[in-house]
């Protein structure tokens, strides 16, 4: 069924869809039953790849389901989940008759399983710890099993309230430790610093190990009674909405149940306007982690909240004391790091290397400048480069061409051009994606015309997009700079790109490796007549997109032609990494020309590659990578404070021998273009912005051998170029 071309080229990677599946009627007037009944139908008959709710179904949302309630086995007990098994191979059933007895049950019986345990942490937390035991606290919480007794029960809860309570008894003991060593050197302070330290000193006594034992159990009290202030203020529909994920997630990591209020702040994500301090979070068992910064943000600007970053507490301006977060649903925790404008928070952090350090940010709105694409002109022995940062492929949602992530790339490479650029890096590291209309014109901008990407929707032929410009904004040496968070758009450009031959992708092993789709459908359009309030919204998988050589990017992503390690490289960050993906597959391939250049490819990326195994700076970021891997896979920990403190104390001797790769320095030198340094004449913010990028680039080892390559590329296009024409 042949399809209107515009219309397809608008739809986005993530959109909202306004489509009504059917005039079959939806009137439960249970509120539940009725959401089961909506998004199954939509499930069932809108997925890209529906699944097929039967008995393997119902085992896996059983126990995802059962994980996401008590990840940590630490209410339900063994006689618990026996009873919970009679439903096991049953919730395939009870989906498609829209039961809910078995939420009802477990529903109630965590209720009464949480309210238990108030009286168990409470009772734990009464009794001093002795550190000097020589105990292991696991936190591979999956092979943990459900313990059959009170006494048991009680026991796991001492040991993970142990190892909870040492990192605060360690924190208490470091500062003070660290107070005494000032006080120590008193000598060389002036009188005003002095008088601050007698301050803080007088408010801050020295206090025995025991006095620092018990404070440290009352911090953990104290983040126990906040965490459980949360969970009593969750109401029933909140955990439905765990029930639910726990069945839509089956059908692959992308697709989302909303709950209203949830999807109010969907709306607000997707419309741009960003308060806070600027980061999207995600929680993965116990942990909220940073998993993007928000370009031109508080966060961004503030530089140093990483990808990767778990959040463990927070502090408002003005107060003492931070709240734990650990634990606390991501919602809840939203709340605390979010805030008024001008206000300062701050966050105890755990590093990607596992090293623990607090940061101060000060709330404001996102500047979405900063998310546009931006470029800048170097010098590389005796050539001028140009090099364009995308933060993402974004579009005027009302008027694509109002602005669009293309034209604006078009208009910075004609800009180079008049500043006489001879080769060109696209810097899509951490472009997470966004407009699929953008990629397809974007691509064009390189190539005089032909197929950019392959879309296939289940049960329809598949659809070629195709840039029909024949004109070529930019026919010189291109380089594009990819890493493990290059998803979704950037990969369906790197891919093409890489397909035609006409650029050389430099960057991690592969990209993120999302090849698929995904459409928001209002569940309140498709009730009639609702009287059960706000339905909320479904994201799911609508369609894959495929290479134009018929090879998908899900999973697999695109394989850098030079492949550079970075502080990524180990860590489970990528599509492969979730759960319940799509499969990687594979459908024909479509015609298109190989880029006709007088540049040698094969021997310009076996000279990178030479220059890469060779590179003291890239082996230094390789043995990082390793070691931060290894101190994330890490899973038992001592709770024998000696043993404890030297674990500690190795991790960050080892750390220190990594402190040197911020100090590495290119001799290279980053230029704006002529109008943007007349805007800046007038706007310091722009020029400090511009500033701080250029001396991140200057520090950039994957800039500096991209604009190796370019250099290569530019001296095999001169060689070429004379034998052709002495030949002719």
């Amino acid at each position: 069924m042949k399809r209107n071309y515009k219309l397809l080229l608008l739809v986005l990677l993530l959109a909202f869809a306004s489509c009504s599946f059917t005039t079959k009627k939806f009137e439960d007037p249970n509120k539940d039953k009725l959401l089961i009944q909506l998004i199954t139908y939509v499930l069932e008959q809108g997925h890209f790849n529906p699944q097929e709710i039967n008995d393997h179904f119902s085992e896996e949302v059983f126990s995802d389901y059962l994980e996401q309630l008590d990840p940590f086995k630490r209410y339900f007990y063994a006689s618990d989940i026996k009873e919970f098994e009679n439903y096991k191979l049953q919730l395939d059933d009870q989906i498609n008759a829209y039961d809910i007895s078995f939420f009802n049950l477990t529903h109630d019986r965590l209720l009464k399983r949480i309210e238990e345990s108030k009286a168990v942490y409470k009772e734990v937390l009464s009794e001093p710890f002795d550190f000097s035991i020589p105990e292991e606290f696991s936190t591979d919480y999956d092979k943990l099993g459900y313990v059959t007794n009170k006494k048991d029960m009680k026991e796991r809860w001492r040991k993970q309230l142990k190892f909870s309570t040492i990192a605060n008894y360690d924190d208490l003991l470091t500062d003070q430790e660290l107070m005494n060593s000032k006080t120590a050197s008193i000598d060389g302070m002036s009188d005003a610093d002095k008088e601050k330290l007698d301050k803080q000193n007088a408010k801050k006594e020295k206090k025995s190990l025991k006095e620092l034992e018990e404070e440290a159990r009352a911090v953990t009290m104290r983040s126990l009674d906040e965490l459980y202030d949360f969970i009593d203020d969750r109401q029933r529909k909140d955990w439905f909405s765990v029930y639910i994920n726990a069945i839509v997630e089956e059908f692959d990591p992308h697709t989302f149940y909303f709950a209203p209020e949830d999807k109010d702040r969907f709306d607000v994500a997707m419309s741009g306007n960003f308060e806070g301090i600027g980061a999207r979070l995600q929680k993965k068992m116990d942990a909220i982690t940073v998993n993007e910064i928000i370009s031109g943000g508080p966060a961004w600007r503030q530089n140093e909240l990483e990808v990767g970053d778990q959040i463990m507490k927070v502090r408002q301006e003005g107060e003492e004391k931070p709240v734990n977060i650990v634990g606390m649903r991501l919602d809840d925790a939203i709340k605390f790091i979010k805030g008024p404008k001008g206000t300062d928070v701050t966050l105890t952090l755990k590093k990607v290397d596992g090293t623990i350090e607090d940061i101060t940010i000060t709330r404001d709105i996102v500047e979405l400048e900063e998310t546009y694409a931006k470029s800048s002109t170097v010098i590389k022995d005796d050539k001028k480069f140009g090099v364009i940062n995308l933060p993402k492929f974004y579009v005027d949602f009302e008027d694509y061409n109002k602005r669009n992530a293309a034209s604006d790339i078009k208009l910075e490479i004609e800009r180079l051009k008049a500043e006489g650029v001879e080769g060109l890096v696209l810097d899509l590291r951490n472009n997470g994606g966004g407009s699929l209309q953008t990629v397809v014109d974007m691509g064009g901008l390189f190539i005089d015309e032909g197929p950019i990407v392959q879309v296939k929707t289940a049960g329809e032929p598949k659809e070629v997009l195709k840039d029909r410009d024949k004109s070529i904004v930019w026919d010189g040496p291109l380089v594009i700079l990819v890493n493990e968070l290059s998803a979704s758009a950037s990969e369906i450009l790197a891919a093409a790109m890489q397909d035609y031959k006409r650029a050389i992708v430099i960057g991690s092993k592969q990209t993120y490796g999302k090849g698929t789709v995904q459409n928001v459908l209002d569940l309140n359009r498709m009730v009639r007549q609702n009287n059960n309030g706000d339905m909320g919204a479904l994201k799911f998988t609508t369609q894959k997109f495929y290479r134009i050589n018929g090879g998908s990017t899900q999973l697999e992503g695109v394989k850098s032609d030079v492949v550079v390690p970075d502080r990524y490289s180990y860590i489970d960050i990528g599509e492969k990494d979730q759960e319940n993906p799509l499969e990687w597959d594979k459908i024909g391939a479509v015609d298109y020309t190989l880029w006709s250049s007088y540049y040698d490819y094969d021997t310009t990326i076996a000279k990178s590659k030479k220059r890469m195994a060779n590179n003291e700076q890239l082996k230094l970021i390789d043995a990082n990578a390793q070691w931060v891997k290894k101190i994330r896979d890490r899973e038992v920990y001592s709770l024998n404070y000696d043993d404890y403190k030297k674990a500690l104390q190795n991790n960050e001797e080892e750390s220190k021998r990594f402190e040197k790769l911020s100090d590495y320095k290119t001799n290279l030198s980053f230029q704006s273009l002529p109008y943007e340094m007349k805007l800046m004449d007038k706007d310091s913010v722009l020029k400090e912005k511009r500033e701080r990028w250029h001396a991140s680039l200057s520090k950039d080892v994957y800039i500096e051998e991209a604009l190796n390559v370019l250099n290569d590329l530019k001296m095999t296009y001169e060689i070429k170029k004379v034998a052709t024409s002495v030949k002719n």
